[in-house]
């Protein structure tokens, strides 16, 4: 580990189990002796926060709360915020105001928030005034510790507001409640050291602090045990994995060891940042037949002197010469991009270089965003003199050649038979993705969800593939 690493002890993780108990406790008289206790939690954001949320479910557990989807049946809700983007932060808002009027009707029931949104103390202070229907609010350092913060607010009866000013701290043995199904997230890392211009994560989540490879396989044991068919490897920034361990482990060499963990199951990660995907990562993936031939590598702009500004640290050469080594390597790999239209600065002409790139690149699908003013950023004190209208003609620009890149891809799907793991259900059925991550939609039994399939595909549109199940695996 590195020296600005902090990890919980274990005498830490032993305290806060005991907080667990005594909450346990303290809700039987608050609540009624009998009482099936139910908590809400809800995950806004990236699947980073969705583990989060499955943290925080595992030790709500323990309380020995049951989970409801319904905010009139909950005696807890929990929302774990993001704060990646404004929309984000408008909803969480607007979602908080709306449950003032079940706290006036049930007053023993208790609000909280939590996340990368509470991590920002102006943010917290507007909760604060605003919004005396919150119980607590911790922010992303504090979530080891989610059990000692109920506990004082049960037993003060008053709000407790927790924003620790930190680095991030490293907790292992907290419990997990991961919902039964097809798929599994594992986190590998959090935080992130490289303070792109435009981001808040750095400034919300914490310098990068990897967990051990042994916890990481241990857990990847357990998720394959029991049942799970897809496991993604998360972190800010997947491909600096192991920057901050002693002996020199890095992420190719993790992939490796997940890859040999026993049990018929694909693995995906994200998110990976351009400059740290190396050529043996490349080479990793092509070797390891878990590995899904589907990479998600966020460019954010086409133009060097925009990625200059974004503090990006690479240049549109080195990303298309990382695309074509995959391509050589890779059989039938694809990958998806994260976009940013009018970030400070930009002109029409670095866009349409950001629209060359994507006409060249040939992305099998796009996260495209306008760019979001975020506080305490660089980016935000930068000049934008672009309108938002312009902004927007821009925008629908890109996603109209994706739309015809996209469509150029489902026809060219037409007639193949490819391996698909069947996740779900749709209005034909079934739905179910390949390993480079295409939707296909075919009729067949509930029975077959989590199975790996055969799958013809015999018809595309614009959006969607249909197909027949040639074989069950």
């Amino acid at each position: 580990m590195s020296e600005k690493t902090v990890v919980m002890p274990p005498e830490e993780i032993a305290r806060q189990k005991g907080f667990l108990l005594e909450c346990a406790e303290l809700l039987k008289p608050r609540f009624g002796e009998g009482h099936t206790l139910l908590a809400l939690v809800h995950s806004y954001g990236c699947q980073q926060n969705t583990s989060d949320g499955e943290k925080l479910m595992g030790m709500l557990a323990e309380m020995g709360f049951g989970f409801t989807e319904t905010p009139a049946d909950a005696d807890l809700i929990l929302y774990n915020t993001c704060a990646v983007r404004e929309n984000a932060e408008v909803k969480v808002f607007g979602n908080v105001g709306e449950l003032s009027h079940l706290k006036k009707a049930r007053p023993e029931m208790l609000i909280g928030l939590c996340g990368c949104m509470m991590q920002q103390s102006h943010i917290a202070e507007k909760i604060k005034k605003s919004y005396p229907q919150v119980d607590f609010v911790f922010g992303t350092h504090s979530l080891p510790k989610f059990p000692e913060i109920l506990r004082d607010t049960l037993k003060s009866q008053k709000r407790v507001f927790q924003v620790e000013e930190s680095d991030g701290v490293l907790a292992e043995g907290i419990p997990v409640h991961r919902t039964p199904g097809v798929k599994a997230s594992l986190p590998i890392m959090y935080g992130c050291n490289n303070f792109c211009t435009y981001c808040v994560v750095p400034l919300v989540r914490g310098r990068e602090r990897s967990r051990r490879p042994e916890d990481v396989l241990k857990e990847a044991r357990e998720i394959a045990d029991a049942g799970f068919k897809e496991i993604t490897l998360l972190g800010q920034n997947v491909n600096s994995y192991g920057n901050d361990l002693e002996g020199g482990l890095r992420f190719p060499e993790l992939l490796r060891k997940v890859n040999g963990v026993p049990g018929d199951f694909w693995i995906r990660f994200l998110s990976s940042h351009p400059k740290d995907c190396t050529k043996e990562l490349i080479d990793t993936i092509a070797d390891c037949e878990k590995v899904c031939n589907h990479i998600y590598l966020p460019v954010q702009s086409g133009s060097n002197r925009v990625l200059k500004l974004m503090n990006r640290n690479y240049t549109v050469e080195w990303y298309k010469e990382l695309i074509s080594y995959a391509r050589e390597r890779i059989p039938g790999v694809m990958f998806t991009t994260d976009l940013i239209v009018g970030f400070p600065g930009e002109t029409e002409e670095d866009f349409m270089q950001t629209l060359s790139l994507v006409n060249e690149v040939k992305f099998a699908s796009l996260f495209t965003f306008i760019y979001s003013k975020r506080e305490g950023t660089r980016a935000a004190k930068m000049e934008d003199p672009v309108p938002k209208e312009e902004k927007s003609r821009w925008f629908a620009m890109l996603l109209d050649a994706q739309r015809k890149i996209g469509a150029d891809y489902y026809k060219g799907y037409v007639g193949k038979t490819f391996r698909v793991l069947c996740d779900g259900k749709s209005p034909l059925g079934l739905a179910g993705r390949t390993e480079f991550n295409a939707v296909i939609d075919f009729p067949g039994e509930e029975s077959l969800i989590g199975r790996f399939l055969q799958v013809k595909v015999v018809s595309a549109d614009k959006h969607n593939l249909t197909g027949e199940i040639r074989a069950v695996e």
